[in-house]
């Protein structure tokens, strides 16, 4: 485990705080903690630095949607291939142990960033909303490391685990505590914390506009807590942590997911429109609960755009599989000479087909048709037939005509409709079955379900009474799928269920025929896929220095 001294980088304010800019990041050489811990601008910066190491996954040369069968990298020579080529392994380990720079960090101001007065600016006009502030970040500390501890138990299972400041050599000898140790933690600190956080941050009247319209953004809240406790809890149910299948764990599950939808329903947080969730407005979308700012960027675009446009270089592209999870909104089958008419209109939302305009800044149609202006043969032109329209500005001009540095660019953590689908999970697990409900959870998970399904512009067809516990868990893995496409769950999702890995993908290829009509054809490409996988393998690199760290089975 890699520890090093306090250092905090330069990093772009945007990244949290978005249009209004106001949680800035900060550059320091390496001071000790009275120095940083002195000021409270520096405290900020130490804070806000913390922050700087959350996730995303907006779509890039490396995002997990072409490691899984959502899409297909376009770019052969692209890294994130090697999840699905056999080249992964514990000398290419595609790492996340970059989280516990951030969890050393979080440490270090809990150990020597607390209770302190800042007493030299106590009359300063500002000084009690600073304080305010200040008394907060504790908690927003301790939610930001146990959100690290996660992503780390999701990628590895078992990690090693501490909440003290230790030195290299200390960490280098640390051994590898229980997955479920650590998500016990994580929930400990997810209730320890909820109470003390903000429902928002509109309105306090410690924010820098004084409790107006315009306050410090970006932070995490009591909706945060109690969405990491849920998600956490169904991740622990499920069965690559919960091998015995202990119904109690789904019970849990349930019981904190419906939490979050109440929460949700008393605060105003609803389901609004499925295309409001990317967009440079999508920070203020009605379901978000959580969402970390990424900036102003033009980089999914030039990654993702057909390949026939300047600059663009197809990117991940959606497969045959993930098409096929959209359901024809009249339940029949699709025609195979009309595949795309009729169905569930998040298709649509999410993916670009052949004859689409897309994007707007495109001047032809799309022809990703065998021979077209954005198909095969051209080099790393789309090989499923599709690209990509989800968490992309169809308006940004990548050309190299334009000065522009892209638009805002927004990635939304947790959501209402990931909620209302954990949920549904958890208490068809618990209770067995779609239509059932108890006193404690009201909800079934047939009617969860259909919550999203019902939402503004998609209106899908309800989930019927008395499905079968096959046909429901078949169709609720589909709908999972299609609602949650392109958002960084899929990967997670299948290893979780353990149920097999990604061994194939399907591909469509569309022919031009002489008469202007097409031929459609569908294509399998196998992936390598072994059950280690399910798991990541720890670095080599970290094995060499710690002699009490194991690797995981099979790497």
């Amino acid at each position: 485990m890699k520890l090093k001294n306090i250092y905090l980088g330069i990093a772009c304010a945007a990244l949290l705080s978005g249009c209004s800019d106001k949680m800035d990041y900060h550059e320091y050489t390496i001071y000790d903690a009275e120095y940083v811990f002195a000021d409270f601008s520096r405290t900020a910066g130490f804070v806000n630095n913390i922050y700087s190491s959350l996730d995303y996954d907006l779509p890039s040369t490396t995002s997990l949607a072409s490691a899984c069968d959502e899409a297909e990298m376009a770019l052969n020579y692209s890294s994130v291939l090697d999840y699905t080529n056999g080249s992964w392994s514990a000398l290419n380990p595609k790492s996340q142990w970059g989280y516990y720079s951030a969890i050393r960090e979080a440490n270090y101001f809990l150990e020597n960033g607390v209770d302190r007065t800042f007493s030299d600016l106590q009359y300063t006009e500002d000084y009690q909303s600073q304080m305010n502030r200040y008394k907060r970040y504790p908690y927003e500390v301790r939610l930001l490391r146990a959100y690290y501890y996660f992503l780390l138990v999701r990628a590895y299972g078992d990690v090693p685990f501490t909440t003290t400041v230790l030195t290299e050599a200390e960490a280098n000898t640390l051994s590898r505590t229980s997955a479920s140790t650590i998500f016990d933690f994580i929930v400990s600190e997810c209730e320890a914390v909820a109470p003390e956080l903000p429902i928002t941050y509109y309105g306090l009247e410690d924010d820098a506009a004084g409790g107006t319209s315009d306050p410090e953004t970006g932070r995490v809240t009591r909706g945060m807590a109690l969405a990491l406790k849920a998600r956490t809890l169904l991740y622990r149910a499920s069965k690559l942590f919960n091998e015995n299948e202990d119904s109690q764990l789904w019970k849990e599950a349930a019981v904190a997911n419906l939490e979050v939808i109440n929460y949700c329903a008393e605060n105003g947080i609803t389901l609004g429109a499925y295309t409001d969730l990317w967009g440079t407005s999508n920070y203020q979308a009605s379901e978000a609960i959580f969402v970390r700012r990424v900036g102003d960027t033009s980089s999914p675009e030039t990654t993702n755009f057909p390949i026939s446009m300047e600059n663009a270089n197809s990117g991940n592209c959606p497969t045959q599989t993930l098409v096929d999870a959209y359901e024809m909104k009249d339940g029949s089958e699709p025609d195979p000479n009309d595949p795309y008419t009729g169905r569930d209109p998040r298709m649509g939302m999410t993916i670009a087909v052949n004859g689409d305009e897309w994007p707007n800044t495109n001047a032809y149609p799309l022809e990703t048709y065998y021979g077209g202006r954005d198909g095969l043969p051209i080099a790393y032109a789309t090989p499923t037939s599709y690209y990509l329209k989800k968490y992309l500005d169809g308006s940004i001009d990548i050309s190299a005509s334009t000065s522009s540095g892209g638009t805002r660019h927004c990635w939304i953590t947790f959501r209402l409709g990931e909620f209302l689908l954990n949920y549904a999970e958890a208490a068809f697990k618990y209770l067995g079955s779609a239509d059932a409900s108890s006193s404690e959870l009201t909800l079934t998970p047939r009617e969860a379900v259909n919550r999203v399904r019902a939402r503004s512009g998609v209106n899908m067809p309800a989930f019927p009474e008395g499905m079968t516990n096959d046909a429901f868990w078949t169709r609720y893995k589909n709908e999972r799928m299609v609602e949650l496409a392109f958002e960084g769950h899929r990967f997670w999702d299948v290893r979780r269920w353990k149920e097999g890995g990604f061994t194939s993908i399907k591909r469509m290829n569309i022919t031009l025929n002489d008469d202007g009509s097409f031929s459609y054809a569908t294509t399998t490409k196998s992936l390598t896929w072994d059950d280690k996988m399910y798991f990541y393998p720890i670095p080599d690199s970290e094995i060499r220095k710690n002699p009490n760290l194991t690797q995981n089975s099979g790497w």
